[in-house]
């Protein structure tokens, strides 16, 4: 670990962005450029005094998720993250069609979609990034963990997964999980992740393995979606996505019709959050 070099790192891309970059507000009496520490700290999940000392040289050595959400706090691209892993001692991460690492220029968009619910997902269905709407309508994925993780995984063994679709939709939803699943593996082979995912699936779905043999290859999300909200009910949304290049990223838009039923629910949704309704 070169605690230098990368103390050195941290502060300067730490200066090169403004709060309007995340997502933050910069305030009235803002007096520095950049962000602040305890911001990117707020960023990453970390203690304000554990961003420091890795600033000031004196750290002990990040573990690779802590570096990962340092990647995504930062708006690193994949080079400087994998010069980021290297000061910090550890290996790069290897690049595949199924690399986690938020691309940057999902990121910057999503930053700055606070009035409708949005999310960036991986090919397996991982939740990579979530705005506060897509929190309170979708609820915190970040809570997964291991093959959890992976939406499609979550769709053919939780069955509380499904409360979100009305039953009639279910169906439709399934084969496009499973589509989605084939088009991961064919970009990236029998060894790699989406191959694992398969493998388990076929072990506990029976479901999952007749939708399998119908061959189905398929990256398009439903450009219309119905979605039930426990407190709130059905609420009819518009669905936009937009891909990274490798097709191995997704930033999901979910809006509604100005003036309707739909709007005026994600607007309640916005002023309470994830708050209980009464």
């Amino acid at each position: 670990m070169d605690r230098q070099a990368l103390a050195e790192f941290l502060r300067s891309r730490r200066g090169g962005l403004r709060p309007d970059d995340v997502g933050l507000s910069a305030g009235p009496r803002r007096r520095i450029i950049g962000l602040r520490r305890e911001e990117v700290a707020g960023l990453t999940g970390m203690s304000t005094d554990y961003y420091v000392r890795l600033e000031q040289a004196r750290g002990p050595q990040p573990s690779e998720q802590m570096l990962s959400a340092l990647a995504r706090a930062l708006r690193l691209s994949t080079e400087e993250r994998d010069y980021l892993y290297r000061l910090a001692g550890h290996g790069a991460p290897a690049r595949t069609p199924l690399d986690t690492h938020v691309a940057p220029a999902l990121m910057r968009v999503l930053d700055r979609l606070d009035d409708t619910p949005a999310l960036i997902l991986s090919s397996l269905g991982e939740t990579l990034a979530q705005n506060a709407l897509s929190r309170a309508l979708l609820g915190d994925h970040s809570a997964y963990a291991g093959l959890s993780r992976s939406s499609v995984y979550r769709w053919f063994t939780d069955p509380g997964e499904r409360d979100s679709y009305p039953t009639n939709d279910q169906r439709q939803q399934s084969k496009a999980q499973v589509a989605s699943l084939r088009a991961a593996y064919g970009q990236s082979g029998p060894r790699s992740r989406a191959a694992a995912l398969i493998r388990e699936l076929h072990k506990v779905s029976p479901e999952f393995t007749e939708i399998w043999e119908l061959q189905e290859v398929s990256t398009r999300f439903a450009a219309h979606k119905t979605l039930i909200h426990p407190e709130l009910g059905a609420i009819e949304l518009d669905c936009q996505a937009l891909f990274t290049e490798d097709q191995g990223q997704a930033l999901l838009v979910l809006t509604a019709a100005p003036r309707s039923e739909a709007f005026q629910k994600l607007e309640l949704l916005a002023v309470l959050g994830q708050q209980q309704f009464s």
